[in-house]
This record gives C-alpha cells, structure tokens and sequence, in this order.
C-alpha cells in the first residue's frame, strides 16, 4: 500500500477513474449486446433504433478515453451493415 501522501492521494484518484471507466465500459458493451440481439432477431426497425443509440455510445465512449476512435470507427462501420442487410433483406 502507498505511504506518501502523493502516492495515497493518486490511489485514491485512481479509484475513482476506474469506476467511470467501468461505468463507460459496461453501457457500451451492453448497447453494443442489445443491438446484436435486435440484429438476430431481423427486426430492421428495432435494430435502426438501437444502432442509433449504440452509435451514440461508442461517441461517447471515444470522447471519454474509453475506447479509441478507430475501434469504434470500425464498430459503427461493421454494424451498419449488418443493420442494412436485414432492412434490404426484409424489402
């Protein structure tokens, strides 16, 4: 365990930034699990819906310093198609 005071007061910084962290992690990860569930189901509209707000999230997530911007560049990317295809599949 830290002895200096610095130490004790980046221990006690730290904390704090991993549990926004997690926070930010775990919302993103349970839109990204919510809009593939929505694309199993072939629910175009549901899945347009949730893409939206996963979108968003990812967004966040890059502006927060949870995810890099590339990474969820390439989230956005793959899921847009898969939404996509099930609204062209659907038509």
């Amino acid at each position: 365990m830290a002895n200096h005071v610095s130490a004790l007061k980046r221990a006690r910084q730290t904390e704090r930034k991993t549990e926004v962290n997690r926070a930010n992690r775990t919302r993103v990860r349970s839109s990204l699990r919510a809009l593939r569930e929505a694309i199993a189901k072939g629910d175009s509209k549901e899945a347009q819906a949730q893409y939206r707000a996963t979108a968003s999230a990812l967004d966040k997530s890059v502006q927060k310093g949870v995810l890099h911007d590339n990474t969820a560049s390439r989230y956005k990317s793959r899921l847009n198609a898969r939404v996509k295809a099930i609204s062209t599949a659907k038509a």
